[in-house]
């Protein structure tokens, strides 16, 4: 017997209305700053400056991919895509990643050059270029604060303060710059910049390609899963049991539950226990659950299968499978 459970979005967190609002001003805001941070670069001869507008780069894109998402997340799914266009943004961040590593390595291998010929900078434009930066990051920040009951929103905010952060540097290396005339520092900075902005792009490289791979979620664990599964009335295992995400934040999961032999109005409960455990505890949203009222049922149990040598579902050898 089939039992499905959880195919809301409830779980999820969405943008909606105000919050795609606010996402799309703080784009084209952030779009403002890179263009102020690229001229003054230029005009000042700062390299650290330059490697600042990178940075705003990734501002760029975790606000852009915020809002896509926002956006995406309201497509209804249809026959041909069933969980719908949330992974089209993983897609998305996996090619920013790489984008963002080889901005990383470029603007080390100048930093390098400038290290055995320093070439002098203007602090003054550095000044207010970063200056622009600061004030309209803070903007952004404040206005990204208001939707900060939205992961996907607080996670862009934290990319802008980061910047405010970069664009604090800056000002700080022209004002070192302008009272001791010592030009390396600039390089020195960037290459600062640089390291901030590889960091980033391997964190967004690692959590995709998890997503992709179809990962378990990070903070979820598995073996305590099956212990709080197992410890429901009326179930003596589970077997097959996939955890994994659609995307950030979108968990699913599917498995195969060996019950007591019990009619089918009385397991109900059962599945309502389960997954209130799920959504509650592992904000699991998208859950497929098939139970099984006999152990011979669970015919795929072989040595290579993880969970029927748990200890919690050994005895019964049993595994878990789910498709949501």
């Amino acid at each position: 017997m089939d039992s499905h459970a959880g195919h809301s979005h409830a779980g999820h967190d969405h943008t909606h209305g105000m919050a795609k609002q606010t996402l799309r001003l703080a784009f084209f805001l952030t779009i403002v700053i890179l263009l102020v941070e690229l001229v003054g670069g230029i005009f000042a001869n700062s390299l650290a400056l330059l490697s600042d507008a990178g940075h705003v780069v990734t501002d760029l894109f975790a606000l852009g991919l915020a809002w896509f998402a926002a956006v995406q997340a309201e497509r209804p799914p249809n026959e041909r895509k069933t969980f719908g266009y949330h992974r089209v943004g993983i897609l998305a961040a996996l090619l920013n990643a790489i984008t963002l590593i080889l901005i990383a390595v470029a603007i080390s291998w100048e930093a390098i050059q400038r290290f055995q010929h320093p070439e002098p900078v203007q602090p003054l434009i550095m000044f207010g270029s970063a200056a622009v930066g600061i004030l309209v990051n803070l903007f952004i920040a404040f206005g990204l604060r208001k939707e900060d009951h939205n992961l996907n929103v607080r996670a862009a905010s934290l990319h802008v303060l980061g910047d405010v952060g970069a664009s604090v540097g800056v000002i700080v290396a022209g004002g070192l710059i302008l009272l001791t005339g010592w030009f390396p520092l600039d390089p020195i900075l960037s290459v600062g910049i640089a390291i901030l902005i590889a960091l980033g792009a391997w964190r967004i490289l690692r959590e995709t390609t998890d997503i992709l791979l179809e990962a378990v979620p990070k903070g979820i664990s598995m073996p305590r899963m099956v212990q709080d599964i197992t410890s429901v009335v009326g179930v003596r295992g589970v077997h097959d049991l996939h955890v994994w995400s659609i995307t950030s934040g979108m968990y699913a999961l599917s498995c195969h539950v060996l019950i007591d032999n019990v009619p089918p109005s009385a397991s109900a409960s059962i599945l309502q226990s389960l997954t209130s455990i799920l959504s509650e505890k592992y904000h699991i949203g998208h859950s497929t659950i098939q139970f099984e009222c006999s152990a011979a049922d669970s015919s795929c149990c072989s040595e290579r299968s993880l969970y029927c040598r748990m200890g919690t579902a050994k005895e019964q050898c049993c595994e878990s499978e789910s498709h949501a």
